[in-house]
């Protein structure tokens, strides 16, 4: 045999080579974790493109296969091998995965795929105590979820600004997939790459949850007139009750919350992760919260649970207890707080 490495190897050498190396992609949330390793395939392939790809699952793996797997191959010079499912390794197997990740082969670009949770745990401490390369992909808190919307709106060559990357958010929840193909498609659809709260409104407004919030941000805002508009619009196009009342709740709370973090000495971003929601929501908590105080922040709470209990129980007009509840915390916001009748 010559002792002239081949050329992709010899290429290799003068960079750092994802061969010879181990990456753990750690957590729950698969968008993240998917591209962790697709990014890891990618550079592999760059520095080789004949690396061959071997995907084994830890669910059922035995030590042939693994080692089978992480020896190369008879076609190929180069192996690229990924373990998902880390978390269903047998025992016996946690010293030989976690040594050969310690020091894998030259030609091995070995990726392991554990989805968090305390099951495999004993493996994972393996890897760290062996100062495995470790990619995070734990789902982001709420409050750092519109920096991801930017992000990828970003990587969609879109514009978007804080107020709707903060829309999307509520429109569409926390599931970053959901996101990320939400994105992708207004991409597509949209003539201009500068997207604000409107477009979001426009193409994801119509879920029945944004319809609830649209209710609740109207109210808490003192705004009691478009609050009942948007009322009759939502109840009228399927909207469920419980779910209005589902989100005054949720903005009192918010609300709440504020008023009593806003004397402590926390930055907005402090202040949002302590209430669970995102900095620009804290704004809005600053400018809403000058009309209200503690006890008609009280009494409206009491009043939203009384109208879920009886728009659950379904013994009362749905729409007269949502239209009286919203003039009842309207009230309470102006210190007006009325006499309730038995």
């Amino acid at each position: 045999m010559s002792g002239t490495a081949p050329a992709a190897q010899q290429g290799r050498a003068f960079e750092e080579s994802v061969f010879g190396s181990t990456l753990l992609v750690h957590g729950p949330e698969t968008l993240l974790s998917d591209r962790a390793v697709a990014r890891r395939i990618r550079a592999a392939r760059a520095q080789d493109p004949a690396a061959e790809v071997v995907r084994l699952s830890g669910t059922g793996m035995d030590g042939a296969a693994f080692l089978e797997a992480s020896g190369g191959s008879l076609f190929s010079e180069a192996t690229v091998l990924v373990v998902t499912e880390l978390c269903d390794v047998d025992k016996d197997l946690f010293e030989m995965v976690a040594a050969t990740a310690a020091n894998p082969p030259a030609e091995l670009c070995l990726v392991l795929v554990h989805p968090g949770g305390t099951k495999g745990r004993g493996l994972v401490d393996r890897l760290r105590k062996a100062g495995v390369e470790r990619v995070d992909a734990g789902a982001p808190k709420p409050w750092k979820i519109p920096d991801f919307i930017r992000d990828e709106a970003r990587a969609n060559g879109l514009q978007m600004d804080g107020q709707a990357a903060e829309a999307l958010h509520r429109a569409l929840g926390n599931d970053l997939r959901t996101l990320s193909s939400a994105l992708a498609q207004l991409e597509s659809d949209c003539e201009s790459p500068r997207i604000d709260a409107q477009a979001v409104t426009t193409y994801f407004g119509g879920r029945a949850e944004v319809k609830g919030y649209a209710v609740s941000d109207a109210l808490l805002a003192g705004d009691v007139a478009r609050a009942l508009e948007q009322l009759r619009w939502a109840l009228s196009t399927g909207t469920a009750p419980v779910q209005v009342t589902s989100a005054l709740s949720f903005g009192l709370r918010g609300l709440g919350l504020y008023l009593d973090l806003r004397t402590a000495r926390m930055s907005d971003m402090d202040i949002a992760k302590a209430i669970g929601t995102y900095p620009g929501k804290i704004k809005e908590y600053s400018r809403i919260a000058r009309a209200w105080n503690k006890a008609g922040l009280a009494h409206a709470i009491t009043a939203v649970a009384r109208a879920d209990a009886g728009v659950k129980g379904a013994s009362v007009d749905a729409e007269y207890a949502l239209e009286a509840v919203l003039l009842e915390v309207d009230a309470a916001r102006r210190g007006a707080l009325p006499t309730r009748s038995r």
